[in-house]
Protein backbone atom coordinates (compact mmCIF):
# COMPACT_ATOMS: atom_id res chain seq x y z
CA UNK A 1 0.00 0.00 0.00
CA UNK A 2 1.41 3.41 -0.99
CA UNK A 3 1.55 5.93 1.86
CA UNK A 4 1.42 9.60 0.99
CA UNK A 5 3.38 11.42 -1.69
CA UNK A 6 6.99 10.46 -2.49
CA UNK A 7 9.61 13.11 -1.73
CA UNK A 8 13.41 12.82 -1.89
CA UNK A 9 15.71 15.12 0.06
CA UNK A 10 19.49 15.34 0.30
CA UNK A 11 22.18 16.73 2.57
CA UNK A 12 25.40 18.21 1.20
CA UNK A 13 27.42 14.97 1.14
CA UNK A 14 26.45 13.81 -2.37
CA UNK A 15 24.01 16.20 -4.04
CA UNK A 16 24.95 14.99 -7.54
CA UNK A 17 23.87 11.42 -6.70
CA UNK A 18 20.58 12.71 -5.26
CA UNK A 19 19.92 14.62 -8.50
CA UNK A 20 20.56 11.44 -10.51
CA UNK A 21 18.14 9.46 -8.36
CA UNK A 22 15.42 12.10 -8.66
CA UNK A 23 15.93 12.07 -12.43
CA UNK A 24 15.34 8.32 -12.59
CA UNK A 25 12.31 8.50 -10.26
CA UNK A 26 11.04 11.48 -12.31
CA UNK A 27 10.32 13.79 -9.39
CA UNK A 28 11.96 17.11 -8.43
CA UNK A 29 14.41 17.24 -5.55
CA UNK A 30 12.83 18.06 -2.23
CA UNK A 31 13.19 21.74 -1.27
CA UNK A 32 15.63 21.94 1.61
CA UNK A 33 18.24 24.37 2.93
CA UNK A 34 21.32 22.84 4.56
CA UNK A 35 24.06 25.10 5.83
CA UNK A 36 25.92 26.24 8.93
CA UNK A 37 25.34 28.82 11.62
CA UNK A 38 28.26 31.22 12.26
CA UNK A 39 29.55 28.96 15.06
CA UNK A 40 29.61 25.90 12.78
CA UNK A 41 26.42 24.20 13.94
CA UNK A 42 24.36 22.49 11.22
CA UNK A 43 21.37 24.51 10.03
CA UNK A 44 18.47 22.77 8.24
CA UNK A 45 15.10 23.98 6.97
CA UNK A 46 12.59 21.94 4.96
CA UNK A 47 11.15 24.40 2.44
CA UNK A 48 8.01 22.51 1.47
CA UNK A 49 5.10 20.70 3.06
CA UNK A 50 5.91 17.06 3.93
CA UNK A 51 2.91 16.26 6.15
CA UNK A 52 1.86 12.62 5.60
CA UNK A 53 4.50 12.21 2.85
CA UNK A 54 6.76 9.20 2.24
CA UNK A 55 10.17 10.86 2.55
CA UNK A 56 13.68 9.66 1.68
CA UNK A 57 16.96 11.31 2.69
CA UNK A 58 20.06 10.58 0.58
CA UNK A 59 23.20 11.22 2.62
CA UNK A 60 26.37 9.07 2.77
CA UNK A 61 28.26 9.48 6.04
CA UNK A 62 31.62 9.71 4.30
CA UNK A 63 34.40 12.18 5.06
CA UNK A 64 33.94 14.50 6.86
CA UNK A 65 32.04 11.73 8.62
CA UNK A 66 30.91 13.66 11.69
CA UNK A 67 29.65 16.66 9.67
CA UNK A 68 27.73 14.45 7.25
CA UNK A 69 26.32 12.30 10.04
CA UNK A 70 25.04 15.36 11.91
CA UNK A 71 23.41 16.66 8.74
CA UNK A 72 21.63 13.33 8.29
CA UNK A 73 20.40 13.24 11.89
CA UNK A 74 19.14 16.84 11.84
CA UNK A 75 17.38 16.41 8.47
CA UNK A 76 15.64 13.31 9.84
CA UNK A 77 14.58 15.23 12.95
CA UNK A 78 13.28 18.12 10.83
CA UNK A 79 11.18 15.74 8.72
CA UNK A 80 9.82 13.98 11.80
CA UNK A 81 8.79 17.27 13.41
CA UNK A 82 7.20 18.34 10.11
CA UNK A 83 4.88 15.28 10.36
CA UNK A 84 6.30 13.17 7.52
CA UNK A 85 4.46 9.85 7.40
CA UNK A 86 7.69 7.89 7.02
CA UNK A 87 11.40 8.68 6.82
CA UNK A 88 13.88 6.40 5.05
CA UNK A 89 17.58 7.18 5.43
CA UNK A 90 19.40 6.29 2.20
CA UNK A 91 23.05 5.92 3.27
CA UNK A 92 25.05 4.86 0.18
CA UNK A 93 28.22 4.66 2.29
CA UNK A 94 27.79 3.88 5.99
CA UNK A 95 30.59 5.63 7.90
CA UNK A 96 32.03 3.96 11.01
CA UNK A 97 31.15 0.56 9.50
CA UNK A 98 34.69 -0.76 10.10
CA UNK A 99 34.22 -0.27 13.86
CA UNK A 100 31.72 -3.11 14.10
CA UNK A 101 33.27 -5.15 16.94
CA UNK A 102 35.77 -5.00 19.79
CA UNK A 103 38.91 -5.94 17.90
CA UNK A 104 40.99 -5.15 21.00
CA UNK A 105 40.30 -4.29 24.66
CA UNK A 106 38.78 -0.92 25.65
CA UNK A 107 37.60 0.20 22.21
CA UNK A 108 34.05 1.23 21.23
CA UNK A 109 31.68 -0.40 18.75
CA UNK A 110 31.07 2.86 16.94
CA UNK A 111 28.84 1.39 14.22
CA UNK A 112 26.30 0.51 16.92
CA UNK A 113 26.37 4.07 18.31
CA UNK A 114 25.66 5.46 14.83
CA UNK A 115 22.80 2.98 14.35
CA UNK A 116 21.28 4.12 17.64
CA UNK A 117 21.59 7.79 16.69
CA UNK A 118 19.83 7.28 13.34
CA UNK A 119 17.02 5.33 14.99
CA UNK A 120 16.50 7.82 17.83
CA UNK A 121 16.54 10.75 15.38
CA UNK A 122 13.37 9.31 13.86
CA UNK A 123 14.24 7.20 10.81
CA UNK A 124 11.71 4.44 10.08
CA UNK A 125 13.95 2.53 7.68
CA UNK A 126 17.55 2.50 6.47
CA UNK A 127 18.82 1.66 3.00
CA UNK A 128 22.56 1.17 2.60
CA UNK A 129 25.01 -0.41 0.17
CA UNK A 130 27.73 -3.00 0.63
CA UNK A 131 28.30 -2.76 4.37
CA UNK A 132 31.82 -3.59 5.49
CA UNK A 133 30.25 -6.16 7.84
CA UNK A 134 26.79 -7.53 7.12
CA UNK A 135 25.98 -7.99 10.81
CA UNK A 136 25.67 -4.20 11.18
CA UNK A 137 22.10 -4.68 9.93
CA UNK A 138 21.39 -6.21 13.33
CA UNK A 139 22.58 -3.07 15.12
CA UNK A 140 19.35 -1.33 14.04
CA UNK A 141 15.94 -1.79 15.66
CA UNK A 142 14.27 -0.65 12.43
CA UNK A 143 14.16 -2.37 9.01
CA UNK A 144 17.38 -2.25 6.96
CA UNK A 145 17.59 -2.89 3.22
CA UNK A 146 21.15 -3.91 2.40
CA UNK A 147 21.76 -3.35 -1.32
CA UNK A 148 24.69 -4.57 -3.41
CA UNK A 149 26.48 -2.73 -6.23
CA UNK A 150 27.61 -6.08 -7.65
CA UNK A 151 25.21 -5.93 -10.66
CA UNK A 152 26.57 -2.49 -11.64
CA UNK A 153 30.20 -3.68 -11.45
CA UNK A 154 29.49 -6.97 -13.18
CA UNK A 155 27.73 -5.28 -16.11
CA UNK A 156 30.76 -3.07 -16.58
CA UNK A 157 33.26 -5.94 -16.64
CA UNK A 158 31.03 -8.02 -18.91
CA UNK A 159 31.08 -5.11 -21.34
CA UNK A 160 34.89 -5.13 -21.40
CA UNK A 161 34.86 -8.77 -22.64
CA UNK A 162 38.12 -9.63 -20.91
CA UNK A 163 39.50 -13.11 -21.49
CA UNK A 164 41.13 -15.64 -19.14
CA UNK A 165 39.84 -13.95 -15.98
CA UNK A 166 39.95 -14.90 -12.32
CA UNK A 167 38.41 -13.05 -9.35
CA UNK A 168 40.62 -12.40 -6.33
CA UNK A 169 39.67 -11.66 -2.73
CA UNK A 170 42.31 -9.42 -1.10
CA UNK A 171 41.81 -11.15 2.26
CA UNK A 172 40.00 -14.05 3.91
CA UNK A 173 37.22 -11.78 5.19
CA UNK A 174 36.18 -10.82 1.67
CA UNK A 175 35.92 -14.35 0.28
CA UNK A 176 32.10 -14.46 0.34
CA UNK A 177 31.90 -11.16 -1.58
CA UNK A 178 34.47 -12.26 -4.16
CA UNK A 179 32.87 -15.70 -4.52
CA UNK A 180 29.48 -14.14 -5.32
CA UNK A 181 31.16 -11.88 -7.89
CA UNK A 182 32.98 -14.81 -9.47
CA UNK A 183 29.82 -16.94 -9.56
CA UNK A 184 27.89 -14.25 -11.45
CA UNK A 185 30.64 -14.03 -14.07
CA UNK A 186 31.27 -17.79 -14.14
CA UNK A 187 34.91 -17.35 -13.12
CA UNK A 188 37.40 -19.03 -10.80
CA UNK A 189 38.41 -17.63 -7.41
CA UNK A 190 41.76 -16.93 -5.74
CA UNK A 191 42.46 -15.61 -2.24
CA UNK A 192 45.31 -13.52 -0.87
CA UNK A 193 46.41 -14.56 2.60
CA UNK A 194 47.75 -11.57 4.50
CA UNK A 195 48.79 -10.47 7.97
CA UNK A 196 47.60 -7.02 9.09
CA UNK A 197 50.29 -4.84 10.68
CA UNK A 198 48.01 -1.90 11.57
CA UNK A 199 44.51 -0.65 10.63
CA UNK A 200 45.89 0.78 7.35
CA UNK A 201 48.83 -1.54 6.62
CA UNK A 202 48.90 -5.17 5.61
CA UNK A 203 51.73 -7.55 4.68
CA UNK A 204 50.75 -9.97 1.92
CA UNK A 205 51.79 -13.55 2.69
CA UNK A 206 50.79 -15.78 -0.22
CA UNK A 207 48.21 -16.48 -2.92
CA UNK A 208 45.75 -19.36 -2.67
CA UNK A 209 44.73 -20.30 -6.20
CA UNK A 210 46.16 -19.99 -9.70
CA UNK A 211 46.68 -16.51 -11.19
CA UNK A 212 49.64 -17.21 -13.48
CA UNK A 213 49.11 -15.84 -17.01
CA UNK A 214 45.59 -14.71 -16.06
CA UNK A 215 43.84 -11.36 -15.97
CA UNK A 216 42.55 -10.74 -12.47
CA UNK A 217 39.86 -8.62 -10.79
CA UNK A 218 40.49 -7.81 -7.13
CA UNK A 219 37.07 -7.41 -5.48
CA UNK A 220 36.61 -5.52 -2.21
CA UNK A 221 33.94 -3.46 -0.43
CA UNK A 222 35.97 -0.23 -0.20
CA UNK A 223 39.29 1.36 -1.06
CA UNK A 224 40.63 3.66 1.67
CA UNK A 225 44.35 4.48 1.52
CA UNK A 226 44.84 1.78 -1.18
CA UNK A 227 47.73 0.27 0.79
CA UNK A 228 46.21 -3.20 0.95
CA UNK A 229 45.08 -3.04 -2.67
CA UNK A 230 48.48 -2.04 -4.04
CA UNK A 231 50.30 -4.71 -2.03
CA UNK A 232 47.79 -7.30 -3.24
CA UNK A 233 48.43 -6.22 -6.82
CA UNK A 234 52.20 -6.50 -6.31
CA UNK A 235 51.79 -10.03 -4.95
CA UNK A 236 49.58 -11.02 -7.88
CA UNK A 237 52.08 -9.63 -10.38
CA UNK A 238 54.83 -11.57 -8.65
CA UNK A 239 52.61 -14.66 -8.89
CA UNK A 240 52.44 -14.29 -12.67
CA UNK A 241 49.19 -12.36 -13.20
CA UNK A 242 48.88 -10.36 -16.44
CA UNK A 243 46.52 -7.36 -16.29
CA UNK A 244 45.20 -6.44 -12.85
CA UNK A 245 41.86 -4.72 -12.29
CA UNK A 246 40.20 -3.72 -9.01
CA UNK A 247 36.51 -3.33 -8.23
CA UNK A 248 34.99 -1.88 -5.07
CA UNK A 249 31.68 -0.37 -4.01
CA UNK A 250 33.13 2.63 -2.20
CA UNK A 251 36.08 4.78 -3.24
CA UNK A 252 37.26 6.66 -0.16
CA UNK A 253 40.75 7.41 -1.55
CA UNK A 254 42.23 8.89 1.63
CA UNK A 255 45.83 9.85 2.31
CA UNK A 256 48.25 8.70 -0.40
CA UNK A 257 45.68 6.56 -2.22
CA UNK A 258 45.88 8.30 -5.61
CA UNK A 259 49.68 8.34 -5.61
CA UNK A 260 49.82 4.65 -4.69
CA UNK A 261 47.37 3.68 -7.42
CA UNK A 262 49.30 5.67 -10.04
CA UNK A 263 52.56 3.91 -9.09
CA UNK A 264 51.00 0.44 -8.84
CA UNK A 265 50.59 -2.51 -11.22
CA UNK A 266 46.84 -1.95 -11.38
CA UNK A 267 45.49 -1.21 -14.85
CA UNK A 268 42.08 0.09 -13.74
CA UNK A 269 40.22 0.71 -10.47
CA UNK A 270 36.42 0.64 -10.73
CA UNK A 271 34.26 2.16 -7.96
CA UNK A 272 30.80 3.72 -7.69
CA UNK A 273 29.63 7.24 -6.88
CA UNK A 274 28.36 6.21 -3.43
CA UNK A 275 30.88 8.80 -2.16
CA UNK A 276 31.30 12.12 -3.93
CA UNK A 277 34.92 12.58 -4.98
CA UNK A 278 36.79 14.58 -7.60
CA UNK A 279 38.84 11.68 -8.94
CA UNK A 280 42.55 12.49 -9.33
CA UNK A 281 43.68 9.51 -11.38
CA UNK A 282 43.00 8.40 -14.94
CA UNK A 283 43.14 4.81 -13.78
CA UNK A 284 39.95 5.22 -11.74
CA UNK A 285 36.55 4.62 -13.33
CA UNK A 286 33.43 5.76 -11.43
CA UNK A 287 30.10 4.03 -12.14
CA UNK A 288 26.70 5.39 -11.15
CA UNK A 289 24.39 3.71 -8.63
CA UNK A 290 21.63 6.25 -9.29
CA UNK A 291 19.38 3.77 -11.12
CA UNK A 292 19.87 1.12 -8.42
CA UNK A 293 18.87 3.52 -5.64
CA UNK A 294 15.96 4.87 -7.67
CA UNK A 295 14.62 1.35 -8.21
CA UNK A 296 14.97 0.59 -4.49
CA UNK A 297 13.17 3.80 -3.50
CA UNK A 298 10.33 3.13 -5.95
CA UNK A 299 9.89 -0.42 -4.67
CA UNK A 300 9.87 0.68 -1.03
CA UNK A 301 7.36 3.44 -1.78
CA UNK A 302 5.08 1.00 -3.61
CA UNK A 303 5.40 -1.72 -1.01
CA UNK A 304 7.22 -4.11 -3.35
CA UNK A 305 10.13 -6.48 -2.70
CA UNK A 306 13.59 -4.91 -2.73
CA UNK A 307 15.41 -8.24 -2.76
CA UNK A 308 14.00 -8.98 -6.24
CA UNK A 309 16.45 -6.39 -7.58
CA UNK A 310 19.21 -8.98 -7.09
CA UNK A 311 17.43 -12.14 -8.21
Amino acid sequence: MVIGKLKIFSGLANRSLAREVCGFVKIPEGAIKVGRFPDGEVRVKIDENVRNCDTFVIQPTSSPANENLMELLIIIDALRRASAASITAIIPYFGYSRQDRKAEPRVPISAKIVANLITVAGANRVVTLDLHAGQIQGFFDIPVDHLYVRPVLIDYFRGKKLQNLVVVSPDAGGVERARAFAKCLGLGLAIIDKRRLSPNQAAVMNIIGNVRDKNVIIVDDLIDTAGTLVKAAAALKKGGAKNIYAAAAHGIFAGEAYKRIEKSNIKEVVVTNSIYRKVKSRRIKVLSIGKLLADAITRIHQGQSVSQLFE
